[in-house]
């Protein structure tokens, strides 16, 4: 089984892109990259997942979006369940100018199969996709008490916490399950964190692109046991892991 983790750019920034693949018991990472466009994007996946490979694909990015106006239901929920961790998402309606963008490949991933899977059979292999949102799912994953604020802020600071998630991802993750395989985390996939703005950016849509993929992983091997699934297929949903249960 192969899950990938896409943290798309919601307008026309680059998007972080996580191939893992499930061997042996283990995650293992075969490709971390980032892409500008997004038909690049899907060659991608067509390269990582042939037609017939069962994949899950998490997408940080609102790709069902059924309201003209206001918020998804699922975005509502977000803040009632992880607004005391910061970890409330942004609204999506038909009318803000990402929304033709994000909803548009997620019919994309539709046209190839991968059908949306607010419910799921545990260690099923099939074409799916969820829509994932890193910062609750970190919080959750890592036992955190807040979200770690690398994306706004002064560049120092920013650094410092994208540090410590790059530590939770290597340390943590290997000990869950399903486990990353910790020999691959020092290989180049995962490169030191940089100390400039452009390149600290490049690593984040990186870091963020591998914890979709570990969503979507999770989500694969325990369904509805360890996760919560915010919202349903007619609203738009979101599928966060539970606290962590190694």
């Amino acid at each position: 089984m192969k899950f990938l983790g896409i943290d798309l750019g919601w307008k026309s920034q680059p998007s972080g892109l996580c191939y893992l693949e499930f061997i042996d018991g283990k995650l293992q990472i075969q490709d971390i990259d980032r892409k500008e466009s997004i038909a690049d994007i899907l060659t991608w996946i067509d390269i990582c997942v042939t037609p017939e490979e069962p994949a899950i694909i998490g997408v940080d990015a609102p790709t069902l979006i059924p309201n003209a106006t206001g918020s998804r239901l699922p975005d509502k929920l977000t803040h009632k369940h992880f607004g005391k961790y910061h970890a409330g998402c942004y609204p999506a309606n038909l009318g803000l100018p990402f929304a033709e963008r994000t909803v548009k490949f997620g019919l994309e991933l539709e046209a190839r199969g991968f059908a949306h899977a607010p419910t799921i059979e545990p260690q099923k292999p099939g074409r799916y996709q969820i829509e994932v949102f890193p910062h609750p799912a970190i919080v959750h994953l890592f036992g955190l008490e807040r979200i770690l604020k690398y994306k706004k802020g002064r560049l120092s600071d920013r650094r410092l916490e994208l540090i410590k998630l790059y530590n939770y991802i290597t340390e943590i993750l290997p000990s869950l399950h399903p486990p990353l395989c910790s020999l691959r985390l020092s290989c180049s996939f995962l490169p030191e964190i940089p100390t400039t703005g452009a390149a600290l950016k490049q690593v984040e849509d990186k870091l963020d692109s591998l914890i979709c993929a570990y969503v979507a992983a999770y989500w694969w091997y325990w369904g509805e046991q360890r996760n919560l699934v915010l919202g349903e297929r007619t609203t738009g949903y979101i599928v966060i892991p539970s606290k962590s249960q190694k």
